[in-house]
């Protein structure tokens, strides 16, 4: 039985209400699902100003950037980076360090990206030992990328987390039905001291290359490797919006 709300289509294929790329409501599915408090998430209001940037806690371990489609497109094309996620398991792609997980679930992106950004690197000291969440990283880590997809499509605590989540927002939520257009794409720095581009529609993990030591996801190498990658295409369009995740402020 599905949670009030999720949209099932013809071909039988579910799709969840969108979530905000709001703090609070990242912040509440993330506490929902078991993630501590002490991981908080924090709105970039500039990645050029120092002083906006400075009131970000340091390291930042994860970014969580919303692109509009015409941004995105554009990026992508540049980049010639598949962006349909194929059915066969031997279409993905995968990389030693880095868990990544196929969107099956329609409409699912932020979730995905919240996801990517909890599983992956320092946020993942945060997961609370023996929650929904440490169980749901730690049994799929093992999988291949089609199973993953599978076991997140097939969670009903899953569902009913992330559609708490998607009711609370700000605006009145859009119906299932409807198409949002916008992208979540979440950048974290792997343990192998890269910086990983996780997305669940296109065909696996992106390397986006190798940062200093002491670089977080909000230094300047990261930046201009993943999000400013996206930002040159904006012509004008001020609709995307990056959340960080970093330690609570005292």
């Amino acid at each position: 039985m599905h949670v009030e709300g999720v949209y099932v289509d013809p071909n039988g294929k579910k799709f969840f209400i969108p979530v905000e790329n709001n703090p609070e409501i990242l912040a509440s599915l993330a506490q929902d699902l078991g993630v501590s408090p002490k991981l908080a998430f924090h709105d970039v209001y500039s990645i050029d100003e120092p002083e906006l940037l400075a009131l970000i806690p340091r390291p930042s371990h994860a970014l969580i950037f919303i692109t509009p489609p015409e941004m995105y497109n554009d990026s992508r094309k540049e980049d010639g980076i598949a962006t349909k996620v194929a059915l066969e398991n031997a279409s993905y792609t995968t990389a030693e360090g880095v868990v990544w997980y196929p969107q099956t679930i329609g409409h699912a992106c932020g979730l995905i990206a919240l996801l990517h950004s909890l599983a992956n690197g320092k946020s993942r000291d945060y997961v609370i030992k023996g929650t929904f969440l440490d169980t749901l990283l730690t049994e799929t880590k093992p999988m291949v990328p089609k199973d993953r997809a599978d076991a997140l499509y097939n969670s009903q605590p899953l569902e009913e987390a992330h559609m708490r989540a998607a009711k609370r927002g700000d605006s009145a939520p859009p119906s299932a039905a409807e198409d949002p257009g916008y992208h979540y794409i979440a950048f974290i720095k792997g343990d192998d001291g890269h910086l990983w581009e996780l997305e669940g529609g296109v065909d696996g993990p992106i390397d986006r290359g190798m940062l200093g030591e002491g670089d977080d996801v909000l230094s300047e190498t990261a930046l201009h490797l993943g999000v400013r990658k996206f930002l040159k295409h904006a012509n004008g369009n001020l609709n995307f919006s990056i959340v960080a995740l970093a330690e609570a402020k005292e």
